[in-house]
């Protein structure tokens, strides 16, 4: 069997056990989009939820914002990208595919040669990213808005309201989740490159010389997030944007790069943006910006920005293919996966394996399985009052169908990292059997101690 990690089994488990599912699937699909399932959601909201504790709860000079998606035009010709935020375009005349020109190997399209069918390329063209609508009752271009393309955009022109409303003082930051659009030319590997996404981003306002220090604090606290999430830190590595990388506002960027099952790809981005910003939109709104620094006799200036912008929905494809494992186990009959004599080789050779998610358990769409041995005997009742009991404090799932080791399976499948197991001990002496995902291993508890044991099992959680 092969247990390598690919993009069409992260797919396929995705569409099999409610995580993200095709838009409008039942249309045909559209393209660059995608809905997240009953599993997918949760992922999502606790990834998210992670990301805004590590900031906002664990910076004291870091508060939050959510600004519209509809912003003023002027927003985006300010921000550079009615005239800068664009992609190469070029279509082969043959097959009639689009590429991105910077994705095309240089020698191809020096020959103007598709990639794909060695047909001829037309000649590179621009192609504005943003999505454009109108708004108001009359479509004659005097309504031009955009769906924004970035969330930072909401948090510069809001900086001034949040510093007077708030009694900022330098340094301090501004953070953000939220939906961003983009018109891609090419929407490819899943959720990895779409045109609705959500992103979540900080920016960081920072005294003018103060910046390099600054961004070399913030390179060392978003690494350190990642190892907070469990995520694999080999699968993770650094990029420094070079002299032809670099974005027009960016004076340094480092990119956070993880391994995909397609390759090392772009994560996070760390980027140091300089007074460029604020400066722009001062310019383009007549607004004064400056910050007015009162503990230094009333000086004025432009503050610089330190930037950390995370995908959410990248984040997640991340942490489905970082928690993605295919182990053999061996035919176990401890767990009843095996039991009954009608079952074909072929079938106990699948049994002797477990696809399983090793989500860190603060992430886990689940966080406690409640199993009863049996239906009967009272023992359903016992466990849907376990359940009551915890699911006050914890996400909870409920299964009492097929063989025990069946239901682990199920629950390994969606990154399960507890199942609780009521059996007739548990009505002799109140205790019940904790199943561990990751190591298989089973325990007694008292029902008395259950939930503080979980408590304290997601506190010391390390993945091994």
């Amino acid at each position: 069997m092969d247990s390598s990690v690919t993009m069409e089994k992260i797919v396929s488990l995705a569409k099999r056990r409610g995580f993200v599912f095709q838009s409008s699937e039942i249309y045909g699909g559209q393209a660059g989009a995608w809905d997240y399932g009953p599993a997918g959601i949760e992922l999502k909201n606790r990834i998210q939820r992670f990301w805004w504790k590590e900031m906002t709860q664990l910076h004291d000079d870091i508060v939050g914002l959510d600004a519209a998606i509809l912003m003023h035009p002027r927003v985006w010709e300010a921000s550079g990208h009615v005239e800068n935020f664009t992609d190469p375009l070029v279509d082969c005349k043959k097959c009639k595919q689009r590429f991105r020109a910077d994705m095309i190997p240089e020698e191809k399209l020096a020959k103007k040669e598709c990639p794909e069918c060695g047909g001829e390329l037309t000649d590179t063209r621009k192609f504005n990213l943003m999505f454009k609508t109108n708004i108001g009752p009359v479509d004659d271009g005097t309504g031009l808005i955009y769906l924004r393309p970035e969330t930072a955009q909401g948090i510069y022109v809001n900086y001034k309201n949040i510093a007077q409303s708030n009694r900022m003082k330098l340094p301090f930051g501004i953070a953000q989740v939220g939906k961003a659009f983009r018109n891609e030319i090419v929407t490819k590997n899943f959720i990895f490159r779409t045109c609705e996404f959500e992103q979540m981003e900080m920016q960081y306002f920072v005294k003018p010389g103060e910046d390099e220090k600054w961004f070399d604090y913030w390179r060392e606290q978003r690494w350190a997030y990642y190892q907070k999430l469990g995520v694999r830190m080999d699968k993770l590595r650094w990029h420094r944007h070079g002299p032809g990388e670099l974005a027009h506002y960016a004076k340094d960027a480092y990119d956070i790069e993880y391994e995909f099952p397609m390759g090392w790809k772009e994560l996070e981005g760390v980027h140091n943006r300089s007074d460029y910003d604020l400066s722009r939109h001062q310019q383009f709104s007549g607004k004064d910006l400056q910050y007015i620094d009162q503990d230094n006799g009333n000086a004025r200036y432009i503050p610089y920005i330190i930037e950390t912008s995370a995908g959410l929905t990248r984040q997640l494809l991340m942490v489905l293919c970082d928690a993605y494992d295919e182990e053999y186990v061996g035919t176990d009959k401890a767990e009843g996966v095996s039991e009954g004599n009608s079952e074909s080789n072929a079938q106990r050779s699948m049994d002797d394996w477990r696809t399983v998610l090793h989500f860190h358990p603060e992430l886990a769409p689940v966080t406690v399985a409640v199993l009863p041995l049996m239906k009967k005997d009272g023992l359903a009742e016992l466990a849907q009052d376990i359940r009551k009991e915890l699911k006050e404090d914890f996400s909870t799932d409920y299964d009492q169908g097929g063989a025990i080791g069946r239901r682990y399976r199920r629950q390994d499948e969606i990154g399960t990292p507890f199942c609780v197991t009521i059996d007739y001990q548990s009505k002799e002496d109140g205790t019940v059997t904790v199943r561990y995902r990751d190591s298989m291993e089973q325990v007694r508890v008292p029902r008395a101690e259950l939930a503080a044991r979980i408590r304290a099992d997601i506190k010391a959680y390390k993945r091994a």
